[in-house]
Order: C-alpha cells, then structure tokens, then sequence
C-alpha cells in the first residue's frame, strides 16, 4: 500500500556488531516500534477500507452496466453501460492490485518484526507491544465487517424472489457481501496475529544476539 521504505531487518549474526547490548536494545526498540506502526497503526486500517470501498465501487458500477444489459437492450443504454463497465475496471483494477501488494508487502513487515523481536527481550519496551488495545481496535470494526459481509452474501440469494429480483441484482449484493467480508477477514487475521505475536514477547530466555554486544 504505502511506499515508505521499511526498516531492514537485523544484520546476519555473523556480522553483528553493536558495541554493547544497550545499543542492540535501542536499535531493537526503533525498529519494532516502526514496524508495529506500519502493520497495525490507524493509519492503516483506515487505508485497507479506502481501497476496499474503491474495489465496491468499481463493483457496483460494473453491476449497474449489467443491469443495463440486462434490462435496456437498445443500442444507447448498451454504449452507457460499457462506459460505466469501463469505469468500474478503472477503479476495480488499480484498488485490487494495490491491495494485493500491500497484502505481500504486510507479510515482509511480520517477517521482520519477528525477527527483530527475536534478538534479545527488554520488558521495558516490549511492554508497550503486549496491550491488547490495538489488536482490538482493529478486530472488533473488521469482525463487525466481516459479519455484515457474509449476512449479505448468505441473506441475499435465500431471500431472493422471482420476479423481484434479477440474477444480476443478487449477483451485485453477494459480491459486495464478498468484498466486505474479506476486507474484515484481512482485519480479523491482521489483529490475531499481532496479538499472538504480543502475547509471545515476554517468553522465551534473552539471546547474546551480537558479537560486540557482549564485551
């Protein structure tokens, strides 16, 4: 999604070489400190349900042009809706492959958070990760959309009748129930493994995680 470079990860152990285990911790510090706040800050969540109410969108506009096929078969409302069809992959396509790479780009941002989390410990600041607010912030909001979103997808064909609704009409509210619910699934997974992650932070012995660390 965002651009912004990401923190690298922790030099291979061989080359480690913090003067001593002070500097390792402040390093370790900044860089789970910037990695939890690309992965989990508000800023990104709200960004995730932009991009999913651009893919509706698109959804919605390429639905209305299959409504039109549907309903209006002279050759003008066929010309408007393959303007709205062109507009709906205008917005369908750009949003999905954004939300594709940042899907990839949040699976580098745990590789790394991991791997810096798992140098040495430092109650002090890992505290600060263990809070259970921030895993549900992003849960409770993604749990209620991805509740609405399979409502949809599950009410809308059983409630269907004919002669009411079009097979495009429930075609359009399932795929919209679709994009919701993976949008809080997306949120949903995000939350549990950041959560499990935190929880996991005060286990485990402290490492001799750098060669110039320990003289």
């Amino acid at each position: 999604m965002p651009s912004r470079p990401l923190p690298p990860p922790p030099p291979p152990e061989s080359v480690r070489a913090w003067p001593d285990r002070a500097s390792l911790l402040a390093d370790r510090a900044r860089a789970m400190r910037e990695l939890s706040r690309l992965s989990m800050g508000a800023s990104q969540l709200t960004l995730l349900w932009l991009m999913a109410a651009g893919f509706a969108a698109g959804w919605g506009l390429v639905g209305g042009a299959l409504k039109i096929f549907d309903e209006s078969p002279d050759v003008l409302s066929a010309m408007f809706g393959v303007i709205l069809a062109c507009m709906g992959a205008g917005f369908l396509l750009p949003t999905g492959i954004v939300i594709g790479l940042g899907v990839r780009r949040d699976k580098v941002v745990r590789e790394r958070l991991l791997q810096w989390s798992s140098l040495d410990r430092d109650p002090t600041t890992d505290g600060r990760f263990r809070s259970a607010g921030l895993s549900l912030c992003w849960f409770i909001p993604s749990f209620l959309l991805c509740a609405l979103g399979l409502w949809l997808s599950i009410v809308t064909p059983a409630e269907a009748e004919p002669g009411r609704q079009t097979y495009v009409q429930v075609a359009v509210m399932m795929g919209l129930g679709m994009i919701l619910w993976l949008t809080g699934l997306l949120g949903v997974a995000k939350a549990v493994r950041h959560y499990r992650w935190a929880v996991r932070l005060p286990a485990g012995a402290p490492t001799a995680a750098a060669g110039g660390a320990q003289g």
